[in-house]
């Protein structure tokens, strides 16, 4: 009895931390989802590794997207060699034989993550260690202070966490659209006539419209040359959680070529959003043509992205690997085709940074604003600043006074 009770209860447990960990990577399971699939268990009688898997899959797997997850997992979970099997051994003795261990492949790092997330958390429900709450709220401004170039893995673990919760807010833009409004300028005769109607005509109350307005579209310009790889990757988790977000925002890469990755962005899950960018960008950490770039965009898609008000935001250090003459013809094109062009810039990181590159002083006075951005603070404050029409963080024509 009791050599049947402890292997039992350690299944128990296990599939009680896998559900966690699923829940932890993104697949929606509840208390209900556990119990069910230890019933499902004990009723099938599985004899076998594969057996087990789909007994699983089919209490937690409820949409198609979430199979890979449970897959990755999965493997992950039970991954240790004839452990899973001895489980199922000493609870049904019909199983004759562990089928071959597969190769696994290369799992999502949301799947990492949640797993060993999950392994944290029971270790500290173990351990039962007290914490001092006093430390977080200063370890939370040092990790917002920090650059992201010398953050950790497990910082940047947490700037990616930081960064989904992020709003990123615009200000409405006014179309020449009316839509119905309780303090419009405009009487609305359709609505007033059919209002009056429903008085029998003996009340007419006057309805209005006014102007419609609309969040604008967003363009993102981001340089993935080797001076910028430091900052890529969680720029572009900040431009996933924009796209996740809004519908209109479109995404571009230039290094040496312009690369437009604003379906890849459209993926849900951020490392398969990542993955993708990675696959059809080919200049990664390469030279940056600054000026080749703004011309392919100028001249393919200004038109079909730069309506309604849109916001450029273009991520670069402005060091130009080849100093092209018609750099300052390209960016005051872009800043002429759109509603507002800020410049995102890591090195005003340095209180001593002035503009002395040939690139940067051509670039200044075609911007509206420059901004730093190099660690969460910065992204934070952009986000505010974006919901308002003003407030420039640094005015572009400053720093051409500095070397004048």
């Amino acid at each position: 009895m009791t050599a049947m009770k402890d292997p039992e209860g350690r299944l128990a447990e296990n599939i009680l931390y896998f559900a966690r960990a699923l829940r932890a990577a993104g697949i929606p399971l509840g208390p209900g989802s556990v119990l069910d699939a230890l019933a499902a268990v004990r009723a099938a009688g599985v004899g076998g590794k594969e057996d087990f898997y789909w007994t699983l899959h089919t209490v937690f797997v409820k949409r198609h997207e979430h199979s890979v997850l449970f897959d990755q997992a999965f493997k992950i979970f039970f991954r240790k060699r004839g452990y899973l099997e001895r489980l199922i051994a000493m609870m049904s003795p019909e199983m004759t034989g562990a089928p071959a261990q597969s190769e696994q492949p290369q799992a999502s790092q949301r799947v990492l993550d949640a797993l060993f997330q999950g392994a944290e958390k029971v270790e500290r429900e173990k351990q039962e260690i007290e914490l001092d709450a006093r430390f977080t709220v200063s370890d939370r401004e040092v990790l917002e202070k920090k650059d992201f170039a010398q953050m950790s893995a497990a910082e940047i673990a947490q700037a990616k966490d930081a960064i989904k919760r992020m709003v990123l807010g615009f200000d409405h833009v006014r179309t020449r659209r009316l839509m119905p409004h309780p303090h419009g300028h405009r009487i609305d005769l359709r609505r007033t006539l059919r209002a009056s109607m429903k008085a029998g005509g003996a009340l007419i109350d006057l309805k209005y419209r006014g102007p419609k307005t609309k969040m604008p579209p967003v363009v993102a310009l981001l340089d993935i040359s080797g001076s910028m790889s430091q900052y890529t990757r969680l720029f572009l988790h900040f431009l996933h959680a924009v796209t996740d977000a809004r519908k209109r925002v479109h995404t571009f890469l230039f290094g040496t070529r312009l690369t437009n990755v604003s379906r890849a962005l459209r993926e849900k899950d951020p490392d398969e959003a990542l993955a993708a960018c990675s696959a059809s960008v080919l200049d990664w950490s390469g030279g940056t043509r600054i000026a080749t770039s703004l011309a392919v965009f100028n001249k393919q898609w200004s038109r079909r992205v730069l309506t309604q008000g849109a916001v450029v935001l273009l991520f670069t250090d402005g060091l130009e690997r080849d100093p092209d003459e018609r750099l300052g013809f390209e960016i005051d094109r872009l800043h002429r085709s759109c509603r507002r062009l800020i410049w995102l810039n890591p090195l005003l990181r340095f209180s001593g940074f002035e503009a002395k590159a040939r690139g940067i002083k051509v670039m200044l006075p075609h911007v509206d604003e420059l901004r730093p951005i190099h660690n969460l603070d910065s992204m934070q404050r952009l986000c505010q600043a974006l919901s308002a029409p003003g407030g420039r963080e640094t005015d572009p024509k400053t720093w051409l006074s500095r070397v004048a």
